[in-house]
């Protein structure tokens, strides 16, 4: 019923235990990345019959990572790394509101079908729309990201994380209240019948907020690739905070992914490290445990210290050596993002066996995420 990868903490185990205990729960999985999350574990998967965890999507509905390789090599580049740097702390917001356009200098409305969709009523979250229009394209702050990478035959990625925004961050408040939620860590999740009003409203909003997550990443990652001159020559593009509706065994399921990537057979996923550490293009397989963990896979390294701690105890000069090292021009971040206070993505690949294939491993040259400065309440 319960599949660990990895070695966990109790309460990680017991959290998981408990959201088994509500609603159609049939199955579930701790992916080796998992940690403690407000009532459902980071790196948890739930599988349901008839209902969606309003508590396992989370409130950044759509959270996700998007990777393109270019045509562009490191040698065209190498040169200009930290002006390419500077360009994305510049042309990127990663505060609340947007800071550029589809223009330079340009703050007016991104124009996109999504803004037409009949979800905003379905969802009853028409309201929203004038603010989901002005954070369009914006990445945010805490581990959210812009990076440029290297793969194994010299070609520059770029690879971007960050999910709904506020859209996302009100839809899921809404519809936790209306559920009946409870706030805090230590709670059981709120989950909905999906063939209820509520249900399919709730559904409405997170899809709404899933299209809007996707057009953003991809709006982020076309400036980054023009800021280059780049051509997309290959794209990998994962939500790992939401709800599908899947067919396992022949039989149909609400499977509800919190900080855990969909890796079906032959889907590939792009998975981050952390500031300034290696990350991968995966690949699913089709194996008794790739079945077993509801083909679902890391969405990163996995955190060993919270934010607090992290600042509190992990060493600033050790950082920037790391990433002296590794050759990493960094803008923005701080020791809460810290690759010690991370797991090494190696190790929580490697716990998952062969339920996955490394297709590349991809070397970080540029990292930019939110400074200080930034106070954005709907970070990660």
């Amino acid at each position: 019923m319960l599949k660990i990868f990895g070695t966990h903490d109790d309460a990680t185990v017991q959290q998981m235990w408990t959201c088994l205990g509500v609603g159609s729960a049939v199955g579930g999985v701790i992916c080796a990345d998992g940690h403690l999350g407000y009532a459902q574990p980071v790196g948890g998967v739930i599988a349901y019959t008839d209902h969606i965890s309003v508590s396992g999507v989370g409130f950044d509905i759509g959270c996700g990572n998007m990777a393109v390789k270019t045509d562009i090599g490191y040698d065209d580049i190498k040169h200009r790394i930290p002006e390419i740097a500077k360009q994305i702390n510049k042309k990127i917001s990663f505060g609340v509101g947007r800071t550029y356009g589809p223009s330079d200098n340009d703050k007016s409305r991104i124009d996109h079908p999504l803004f037409e969709s009949d979800k905003w009523v379905e969802a009853d979250v028409a309201h929203l729309k004038a603010m989901a229009e002005g954070q369009l394209g914006t990445v945010g702050s805490g581990n959210h990201y812009v990076d440029l990478f290297r793969d194994e035959d010299d070609f520059i990625w770029i690879g971007v994380h960050f999910g709904s925004r506020g859209l996302g961050h009100k839809i899921a408040t809404k519809y936790l209240k209306l559920a009946g939620g409870v706030d805090g860590m230590h709670v059981p999740p709120a989950v909905l019948e999906v063939d209820s009003d509520l249900g399919r409203a709730y559904i409405a909003g997170m899809e709404l907020a899933g299209e809007y997550a996707y057009a953003g990443r991809e709006f982020v990652v076309k400036t980054v690739v023009n800021m280059i001159a780049g051509k997309v020559t290959d794209s990998i593009h994962n939500h790992h905070n939401y709800a599908w509706k899947e067919t396992h065994d022949g039989s149909e399921y609400w499977v509800v992914r919190k900080g855990a990537t969909p890796a079906f057979p032959g889907q590939r996923g792009f998975v981050g490290g952390s500031m300034g550490d290696d990350a991968l293009i995966v690949e699913g397989t089709d194996t008794p445990e790739s079945k077993e963990a509801w083909y679902s896979t890391v969405h990163g390294a996995g955190r060993l210290y919270s934010r607090s701690r992290a600042k509190k105890e992990l060493d600033r000069d050790e950082m920037e050596r790391w990433l002296a090292e590794k050759g990493v021009h960094r803008i923005g971040g701080d020791l809460d993002e810290s690759p010690m206070a991370y797991r090494r993505l190696t190790d929580v690949i490697h716990a998952h066996g062969d339920t996955v294939k490394v297709r590349h491993v991809l070397h970080p040259i540029i990292a930019v995420m939110a400074g200080n400065d930034v106070r954005d309440p709907y970070k990660d």
